[in-house]
Formats: structure tokens, C-alpha cells, sequence
């Protein structure tokens, strides 16, 4: 039994740093924001379809593009583990992430021009998670950030600004399980030892400053 409950933890933790990864945070906020509050997003206009279609658009560029990268760099070396846990190998990667998400911000705001222009927001907030990208990429020159701790801050600060800004009532029972839910994968990295308590406060703190300036300045 002793042996037993680390290994069930460990794998617990392990399944919630999988589901919860940073490049998937980024599909999941714009997934509840659309269906929860299209009028904010721009997209009420839309049919479910479209908006699914367009939720796809985004985890392609936000998910897969990234995914695909980082796995050719492990492919050739250049990394040595998919999970990226070396600070030596995560400048490379992030810094990839970072371009990535910069074209899709750029695709979305001004070469989608229906979308760009009946939804502008979508580019905002991708523009804020590309600021986060590339904070991380910098700060991985010399320390090790924790990008979900920063992923989840920065889901945290858009959901709690917009509830603020626009008191929007629909948007507070998805932040307090935002909120449970930072709370169970910021331990889980902890327990994993991923992180330590500095690294994990400093991206929360990084994903809710950049996120929150975003729509106070740009919403």
C-alpha cells in the first residue's frame, strides 16, 4: 500500500500536467470564452459550426504547429525528452513557441480579414499568450520559469479581468474552477519536482500581469 499511493500520486500528477499543458491551455480559455461569452469574443454572430470550426483553427496553430516542432527536435537531437525539463534545452523550443504563436496572431488579426475584423479580441488575446511565450523564452536564459504555472496565471487574469471589466456574472464559475484547478496542477508540478515554490509564484505572477494589462489596455 505504501508503495502503491506515491505511484498513483505520481501518475495523477503526471495526467494533469499532460492534460493541463500549457500549449493546451490556450484552446481551453478560448473554447470557454466562446461558447460561455460570444458576445465579448465577437463571435455571437456565429453558428456553432463556425465557431467550432474556428475553435479547430486555433488549437491547429496554438497546439499542433508548436507540437510538431518540438517533436523534430527531439527528433534530431536537439532536445533530449519531449517534456523540455532541461533549462539548456528549453530556449530553443520556447523561443519556436514563441514565433508561432506570433504568426498566429498575426494570421488572425490581419490575414483572416472576416475573422480579424469580426473578432478582433482573438488576436488580442493571442497576442497577450505570445507576450507570455516569449517573457518565458527570455527568462529561460539564465532560470527555469514554470510555463503552466505562467499558462494558468494567465487564463486566471484574463477571465478575472473580464469579469471585472464588463461584470460578466456568466465568467465567475469558470474562474473559481480555474481557479481549483491552478491550484491541483501548480501542486502537481510541485510534487513532480518540476518546479520550486519561486519558479511556480514567478508564472503565475508573469501569465496574470500580462494577461490582465491585456484587457484593461486592450479590451
Amino acid at each position: 500500500m505504501t508503495n502503491t499511493i506515491p505511484v498513483l500520486n505520481n501518475r495523477i500528477a503526471t495526467f494533469l500536467s499532460v492534460v493541463f499543458h500549457p500549449l493546451l491551455i490556450t484552446t481551453y480559455l478560448f473554447g470557454l470564452l466562446f461558447f460561455i461569452v460570444p458576445d465579448l469574443m465577437g463571435v455571437s454572430a456565429l453558428e456553432l459550426p463556425a465557431i467550432g470550426s474556428l475553435l479547430l483553427l486555433i488549437f491547429l496553430n496554438t497546439f499542433i504547429a508548436p507540437t510538431i516542432v518540438i517533436y523534430y527536435f527531439y527528433r534530431l537531437g536537439i532536445i533530449s525528452t519531449l517534456h523540455v525539463d532541461s533549462l539548456r534545452e528549453r530556449r530553443l523550443p520556447y523561443l519556436a513557441c514563441a514565433i508561432i504563436y506570433a504568426i498566429a496572431t498575426y494570421l488572425f488579426g490581419w490575414q483572416l480579414r472576416p475573422i480579424g475584423e469580426l473578432a478582433p479580441q482573438i488576436a488580442i488575446l493571442l497576442g497577450s499568450v505570445t507576450v507570455s511565450m516569449i517573457l518565458i523564452a527570455v527568462i529561460s536564459l539564465s532560470w527555469k520559469i514554470s510555463a503552466h504555472a505562467t499558462g494558468m496565471g494567465g487564463a486566471l487574469g484574463i477571465l478575472t479581468g473580464m469579469l471585472i471589466r464588463f461584470d460578466e456574472p456568466l465568467l465567475l464559475a469558470p474562474l473559481l474552477i480555474v481557479v481549483l484547478i491552478t491550484g491541483f496542477l501548480l501542486s502537481a508540478r510541485l510534487y513532480l519536482n518540476a518546479h520550486t515554490p519561486a519558479q511556480i509564484i514567478a508564472g503565475v505572477a508573469c501569465g496574470v500581469t500580462v494577461s490582465s494589462a491585456t484587457v484593461y489596455f486592450l479590451f
